[in-house]
């Protein structure tokens, strides 16, 4: 685990390049604001500490450290996100940080950032990556370790694991502290309250025992 944490670093920091000059989030007016996550904020961005009591280590962490849990949902990943809880230094930057990890095909299923963009470098295993643009065109790359992959902001998108015995491991940077996620499949199918049924019927073409066994399935 020592090494797979080590081989992170030139990724993030890569990453951290590149999202440096195409944020979606507005500037900051500072040099940098510790996010006082002490108390509840609605506003985009957390409020400031005292610029005087910033630290080195409000700037660092070690959150994407350690592999999340892939038994967590029936598709087998895991995302560990950064976030101004455990690295209060990100505040206000324009850019989050996310460690995803994959069982043996395993798969991040469709899903959406409505804030951000995204660029995923693989670390290890080999993966199936896309995303579909408005026209329905749908672009596809398989990644090996060290190679890269944008998915545009807003856009549907997927992560699978090819790999039938190996675990695969990526790191993405998407331009937002905070990009959102929406996965498609179970927004329409575990929505509360529940999405009325004919909608899901009409919408998929499907019948009410197929409502029911998908609901059931993803814990809806």
């Amino acid at each position: 685990m020592k090494k797979t944490s080590h081989s992170l670093l030139p990724s993030l920091l890569t990453l951290a390049l590149l999202l440096g000059s195409t944020k979606a989030d507005p500037h900051p007016l500072q040099d940098y604001c510790i996010a006082d996550t002490s108390k509840p904020f609605y506003l985009n961005g957390a409020p400031c500490i005292d610029p005087k009591l910033a630290a080195s280590s409000h700037f660092t962490t070690a959150a994407l450290s350690k592999p999340g849990n892939t038994k967590a949902t029936p598709f087998g990943f895991s995302v560990k996100l950064t976030n101004v809880t455990n690295l209060p230094g990100l505040n206000t930057m324009g850019l989050t940080m996310a460690r995803i990890d994959l069982d043996p095909n395993g798969l991040v299923p469709l899903h959406s950032h409505p804030r951000a963009s995204e660029v995923t470098i693989c670390i290890k295993g080999s993966l199936l990556v896309g995303f579909i643009d408005t026209s329905n065109y749908v672009f596809t790359q398989l990644l090996r370790p060290g190679e890269s992959f944008v998915f545009p902001r807003g856009l549907i998108h997927f992560l699978y694991n090819m790999e039938t015995m190996g675990s695969a491991l990526a790191v993405s940077g998407l331009s937002s502290q905070n990009p959102g996620a929406q996965i498609a499949a179970v927004a329409a199918f575990t929505s509360k309250p529940s999405m009325p049924e004919e909608v899901l019927k009409k919408s998929f073409q499907i019948s009410n025992q197929d409502v029911t066994r998908i609901r059931r399935n993803l814990g809806g």
